[in-house]
C-alpha cells in the first residue's frame, strides 16, 4: 500500500512517527507531507523521516488568502498523489479529506478535538470526510456516523511506554540536575484559528509562578512566543526531540498550551493548562484526563489566583510524583498501544472501520 501522511503541526509529527516507521517496516511506502508550523520541519529533519513541504512560499494572513493556500496545497497533494500511486490519505486536515474525494482514494483523518473547538473543520471537510479515527472522549458533531472512537489518548502513539522511555542521560545532557526539584513552564503562541480571542500567560502571571517557583527548585522555560528579558535566564534550549525526556522528570508542569499539559499527563507529571478555553469550551480529552484520572487541571485565564493556589496545593503534597505516577498507571491499564491500534488500522481498512465501529472490550485488548 502507498500512505501519505499529511503533518501540519509538531504535534502530529509525534503522533505518526512511530505509526510511519510501522508501515515502512512492513513493506508499505510512505509520503510525508507538511504544511509550515513553528518547529514541524525541524523535527523532520532531526528524525531522518522522508518529507515534502507543500507550503513553501504559502504564508497569506488574510482569510481570502488562508482558504488560498489551502487550494495551492491541495492542488500539490494532488500532483504527489498521482506520481506516487497513493493508496490512502491520512492526517487531521480538511486537505486529506479533500483531495481523497477528489481522486476516489480511501482517506482517514485522525483528530483529538471537540467539533466545537475547530468548528471550521466540520464546516469545509465534514461532507468529504469518509472516516474520522478520534478518542472516546470526543464528540464529533456531524461527523459521529463516520466516526471511529478508541479508547485511548491521540498523544499515547508516542508516550505509551511500549515506545517511549524518558532517558536520564538526555536530560542531564542539557545540565540539568535531576537530584534538585525542577519545573516546566510553556508560553504557547495561541495564534491556530482555533485559538482566535484565546490568551494565556501574560508577564504579570509568568512574573509570579517564576517568584512561587523559584523558592522550591530550578525553572525552565521553552516559549513559542518572544520572550521578555527577565525570563531569558530560564529558557531551556534543547532538541525539540528531546523535550519529553525533560518533561517526564519535571516535578510540574505549567503553560496556557493544551497539547503539553496533555502530554505532561501521559507522563504522569501534575500539569497546570491557564487560558480562555477553560470554562468556556470543554474539550472532552482534557475534561477525561481530569475529572476521571486527575492528571490535569484547568484553570481559566480569569482567575489567575486559583493558579496560584493550585500550585501551592501540588507543592504540600506528600509524595507527589509517586501518587501521579500510580494514577498514570491506572490511566494506561484502561487505554490501548494507539500507535499499534493505528498500524492495524491503516493496513486493513476499509475493512478496519467496520470492525472497529462494531468492537466491544474484549477486540481493544490485542492492543493493550
Amino acid at each position: 500500500m502507498n500512505v501519505l501522511i499529511q503533518l501540519s503541526h509538531p504535534a502530529q509529527f509525534h503522533s505518526f512517527k512511530n505509526v510511519a516507521k510501522n508501515l515502512m517496516n512492513d513493506g508499505h511506502l510512505v509520503l510525508v507531507v507538511i504544511k509550515s508550523k513553528d518547529i514541524l520541519e525541524d523535527l523532520l529533519k532531526e528524525s531522518g523521516l522522508p518529507y515534502v513541504n507543500v507550503n513553501e512560499h504559502v504564508h497569506r494572513r488574510s482569510k481570502a488568502g488562508v482558504l488560498w493556500d489551502m487550494l495551492v496545497r491541495e492542488w500539490r497533494i494532488v500532483r504527489l498523489c498521482r506520481k506516487h500511486t497513493i493508496d490512502l490519505l491520512i492526517g487531521s486536515t480538511p486537505e486529506v479529506a479533500h483531495v481523497g474525494w477528489l481522486l476516489r482514494k480511501w482517506r482517514v483523518n485522525i483528530g483529538e478535538d471537540d467539533a466545537h473547538i475547530v468548528p471550521v473543520f466540520e464546516k469545509i471537510a465534514g461532507s468529504f470526510v469518509q472516516c474520522l479515527i478520534t478518542p472516546i472522549s470526543c464528540n464529533n458533531g456531524k461527523i459521529e456516523p463516520k466516526t471511529v472512537h478508541y479508547p485511548g489518548f491521540q498523544k499515547l502513539t508516542y508516550l505509551h511506554p511500549n515506545w517511549f522511555n524518558a532517558d536520564t542521560k538526555v536530560v542531564r545532557s542539557y545540565g540539568i540536575e535531576l537530584e534538585k526539584t525542577y519545573f516546566l513552564i510553556r508560553f504557547a503562541k495561541l495564534n491556530a484559528h482555533h485559538d482566535t480571542g484565546v490568551s494565556g500567560i501574560s508577564t504579570e502571571i509568568a512574573r509570579q509562578l517564576v517568584y512561587m517557583l523559584a523558592q522550591h527548585g530550578n525553572i525552565y522555560i521553552t516559549s513559542e512566543r518572544e520572550l521578555e528579558p527577565e525570563f531569558e535566564k530560564y529558557r531551556l534550549h534543547i532538541n525539540p526531540l528531546d523535550i519529553h525526556h525533560v518533561m517526564a522528570y519535571a516535578t510540574l508542569y505549567i503553560g496556557d498550551s493544551q497539547s503539553m499539559a496533555n502530554e505532561a499527563a501521559m507522563l504522569g507529571v501534575p500539569s497546570l493548562r491557564f487560558n480562555d478555553f477553560v470554562g468556556t469550551k470543554k474539550i472532552g480529552v482534557m475534561e477525561e484526563l481530569e475529572k476521571m484520572y486527575g492528571l490535569t487541571y484547568g484553570i481559566s485565564s480569569k482567575e489567575p489566583e486559583k493558579l496560584y493556589a493550585k500550585v501551592e496545593e501540588l507543592l504540600a503534597m506528600p509524595n507527589l510524583r509517586e501518587e501521579f505516577q500510580k494514577r498514570r498507571e491506572k490511566m494506561l491499564s484502561e487505554k490501548i498501544d494507539v500507535t499499534a491500534f493505528l498500524t492495524w488500522f491503516i493496513e486493513n481498512y476499509p475493512q478496519s472501520a467496520e470492525i472497529a465501529q462494531k468492537a466491544d472490550e474484549g477486540f481493544w485488548k490485542q492492543f493493550k
